[in-house]
């Protein structure tokens, strides 16, 4: 599908709403609440499809001071990140340039997620890894104020360092199976050399114990996954630091494109104004490798800039599309 229209008229907004109903959460806003529209006090989006001959419908609910609300053909979910073991989607937009030009979090938030749609069962392990490094943080600031002994930390200490071992093996397994897919697929844009790293290893416990010192005065945990960086980069250059932006920019296609391809389910793709910074022949390479992933939409000023034909043009004019 290609969606078109002048800039500021809405194809960006409709291409939130369709994430927003499949994975419960925005790819712009920071808070649910900057999707509802100024003056009002709730917001709602549905999407009605057909899935193995099937009718599905997804909505979620939005309204002030209150959770959001996902329901899969009428019947409530637990909560809105279950939607994301419903449908697959994957969201190109300028934003997404953070993955490469953002500073660690960004990329490790962005490998995580990748992590748990290749494996769903080990979906939970970063968070899970997190919540453990919140609470032994928790303990070292209650040993630095004299609540608590050093003896509490021990039972933190060693789920951290499970944990982390855990994730960062999981860490491995993803980009390996990823890196393949990613070099191909940039390798075609002509993005040459392309390839991800991941050096980190997982503390042990001996030595979180030999860093306690510094821990208790920071309160905090300085080693471990939760400071790692995952490295994208072209040859000998990382792109962060040594990609111009239109190199960045096929960094982030490219890794959209080989998770796609890994994924048993092929996902929804969601291509915002992908097309404008591409020259003509990465366009014929772009259009003629989304024409074989399932369902894409692709965000475009004009109808031209695709070099392809579209199985269904939307054209959107002031907030409403036809």
């Amino acid at each position: 599908m290609l969606v078109v229209g002048r800039n500021g008229v809405g194809k960006t907004n409709l291409l939130e709403a369709l994430h927003v109903a499949t994975q419960g959460f925005s790819p712009r806003a920071r808070q649910d609440t900057q999707l509802i529209r100024f003056g009002e006090t709730a917001a709602r989006v549905v999407v009605e499809g057909d899935r193995a001959g099937s009718p599905v419908e997804l909505s979620v609910t939005l309204r002030q001071g209150q959770a959001k609300e996902a329901r899969l053909n009428g019947a409530r979910l637990p909560s809105a990140e279950s939607l994301r073991r419903e449908v697959a989607t994957l969201v190109f937009t300028p934003d997404r340039l953070a993955v490469v030009k953002g500073g660690p979090a960004a990329r490790r938030a962005y490998f995580d997620r990748v992590l748990g749609r290749l494996f769903p069962a080990r979906a939970s392990v970063p968070q899970d890894y997190l919540a453990a490094v919140a609470q032994r943080n928790a303990a070292l600031r209650r040993v630095q104020l004299g609540l608590s002994g050093r003896d509490a930390l021990e039972p933190w200490t060693e789920r951290v360092a499970a944990l982390g071992a855990e994730l960062v093996a999981h860490r491995h397994e993803a980009l390996a199976v990823l890196a393949p897919g990613f070099a191909a697929r940039a390798g075609e844009l002509l993005l040459d050399d392309a390839r991800l790293a991941y050096d980190a290893r997982a503390p042990t416990v001996s030595e979180l114990e030999q860093r306690l010192a510094r821990d208790l005065e920071r309160g905090t945990t300085g080693a471990g996954p939760h400071l790692d960086d995952i490295t994208i980069a072209g040859g000998d250059r990382d792109l962060r630091a040594f990609g111009s932006q239109g190199e960045q920019r096929l960094a982030v296609l490219s890794l959209l494109l080989a998770e796609a391809e890994l994924l048993p389910t092929p996902p929804l793709l969601l291509l915002d104004d992908v097309l404008s910074e591409l020259d003509p022949g990465r366009r014929e390479v772009l259009a003629a490798r989304v024409a074989g992933m399932g369902q894409t939409m692709i965000t475009a000023t004009h109808r031209s800039a695709l070099p392809a034909e579209p199985s269904q043009l939307v054209e959107v004019e002031a907030g409403s599309a036809r």
